[in-house]
């Protein structure tokens, strides 16, 4: 026995659900197409950049170190 009130309630519910699937579906289907543009950037990169140091102690990272008492 739902009154009028809890099926008004429903029924906007339900259209936001309906909304919210619509935008997933657009938003997955672009990660899709764009994601094959994405694999051969990252292939780009050889086994030697990729492994090399990429982190640089620097002053003001020791700086941040020291504020913070790490």
């Amino acid at each position: 026995m739902s009154t009028k009130k809890e099926q008004a309630v429903e029924t906007v519910d339900r259209s936001r659900r309906g909304f919210l699937r619509a935008g997933l579906v657009g938003a997955s289907a672009a990660a899709a197409a764009t994601g094959a543009a994405v694999a051969p950037a990252a292939a780009a990169e050889s086994e030697a950049d990729q492994k090399k140091a990429r982190y640089k102690e620097t002053d003001h990272v020791k700086k941040y170190y020291q504020t913070n008492r790490y």
